[in-house]
């Protein structure tokens, strides 16, 4: 006797994708309660006061590029403080290079290489809309061709530049890819981020990442939706009261609560999910902003500690090929150059990771002290207190970073395209009323909910009878 349906929709999971599904459906006038193992909603979204009481940590995700950009968050009335230097690189004791919000400006500083800079941004710039909807569509529907046309010319473009400050400021966006460099993905998601820092930039929320989930939750809430905290679901079919479940979990997530239930065939597809090279973290409270060499990287939102485009290749592809590197590619963030709120003068939060083997045990916290040193002699003497979050423990915090791969899965070309697994629909599982909505879904990592509205979309048109002008469920 199977028990009675009392919830239209149970959420497994209150990442940003979690979350966002739920918007999506409880604004159509369903019930949804999402269920959240840990003690507060956010997944890779959330933010604590770590070392003192005045100062506010972002726990894992830091800047928020795809949030400005997102087709979804920009419903919301987020406060997002944008830094007058969205990223910058530094390459060596010398040399810096620096992407401003302002396109003349990193074109006049990047010299030889400025014009080229202005060909391959202008478009992408004045097409961002379209772009953006393209990337962080679910990858199932033909784009303009015209719209085509600017991605793929300028990712095969991507690696054209001949000065290593502009070749630096695209490598250290490709290494966020987190997998061997170059590859066609780490040129199209530098096609992404770079044009976006001189579009709706890379911003950081006025108090936090926390700030994110919080306008979420709010939202759920005053449409009749619950976030259940501490609620951790081990079996789906305790989910049996609700018509329909949305899981933002990676593919070992829906293996651990669904797996004896799924067919064969996809339960060894999910199975045969690679997982990527990780993220080793710190958090840092510093007496002073870091003494950088070059100045203008004390006024950038976001630092790639690279060097060179051949170093940036060289550290990655190591960490790919499950190797720690000598000199890390490390990104760091430094929040209080866009939002002052988020400490105090003599306190002020540092955040970086560094780029390390899957599942590697290291405490991250002197490689990446070194690394930030050789740019900013003197910044270990500014350190207050530091905590390290190692690749391996990653998956304590969230259970979506398998092994600390932050992006659910490998961002590969075969799994990007076929996310997590190669279907019409990637949502859908063979499953009655069961769909994925993660990271680990199109269009992949990122704070964005565009996988969770992409999945909702789809429940409510499969289990709820919803069409294109009917605002009403079929009964």
């Amino acid at each position: 006797m199977f028990p009675p349906v009392t919830l239209d929709v149970a959420v497994v999971g209150s990442g940003p994708n979690g979350l966002a599904a739920a918007v999506v459906l409880a604004r159509a006038g369903l019930s949804v309660e999402v269920y959240e193992a840990a003690a507060e909603p956010g997944g890779g979204a959330r933010s604590k006061r770590l070392f003192d009481a005045d100062v506010i940590h972002d726990i894992c995700s830091a800047v928020h590029p795809m949030a400005a950009a997102s087709p979804f968050l920009r419903q919301f009335d987020l406060d997002l403080c944008h830094p007058e230097i969205p990223y910058a690189h530094p390459i060596d004791e010398k040399t810096a290079a620096i992407a401003y919000a302002d396109l003349d400006r990193t074109c006049a500083r990047l010299g030889t290489d400025g014009a080229r800079w202005r060909r391959f941004m202008a478009p992408l710039i004045e097409h961002s809309a379209e772009i953006t909807e393209v990337l962080l569509g679910d990858l199932r529907h033909p784009p303009h061709p015209r719209t085509a046309a600017y991605i793929a010319t300028r990712a095969l473009a991507a690696n054209s530049f001949k000065s290593k400050e502009a070749a630096a400021l695209i490598a250290g966006v490709e290494a966020h890819a987190l997998g061997k460099l170059p590859s066609l993905i780490g040129s199209g998601i530098a096609v992404l981020l770079t044009h976006l820092a001189h579009s709706t930039g890379w911003p950081i929320p006025r108090g936090g990442s926390q700030r994110i989930t919080d306008a979420l939750v709010a939202d759920i809430e005053a449409h009749g939706g619950r976030v259940r905290t501490n609620a951790r679901v081990t079996d789906v079919r305790d989910l049996a009261h609700a018509r329909a479940v949305l899981l933002d979990l990676a593919p070992k997530g829906v293996l651990d609560i669904a797996g004896r239930l799924l067919p064969q065939q996809y339960r060894r597809a999910l199975e045969n999910v690679r997982y990527g090279p990780a993220a080793a973290k710190v958090d840092f409270l510093v007496s002073e902003a870091i003494p950088w060499r070059e100045t203008e990287l004390g006024r950038a939102g976001t630092i790639h500690i690279g060097g060179t485009r051949a170093e940036v290749y060289a550290a990655d592809n190591a960490v790919a090929a499950g190797k720690r590197a000598r000199d890390p590619f490390v990104l760091l963030s430094q929040p209080m150059t866009a939002d002052p709120s988020r400490g105090l003068p003599g306190k002020q939060p540092i955040w970086a990771y560094a780029h390390v083997p899957h599942g590697d045990p290291l405490d991250p916290t002197a490689a990446i002290i070194r690394r930030i040193e050789r740019f900013a002699p003197g910044f270990r003497d500014t350190i207050l207190a530091s905590r390290a979050i190692p690749a391996r423990d990653f998956e304590a915090y969230n259970a979506n970073y398998v092994g600390g791969d932050i992006a659910a899965a490998a961002v590969t070309l075969r799994q990007v395209l076929g996310r997590p697994i190669l279907r019409w629909d990637p949502y859908r599982t063979p499953l009655r009323g069961v769909y994925l909505c993660s990271a680990a879904t199109p269009p992949g990592p990122g704070v964005h909910g565009m996988a969770g509205q992409h999945a909702a979309e789809r429940v409510l048109r499969n289990e709820f009878g919803y069409r294109p002008g009917r605002t009403k469920p079929v009964s």
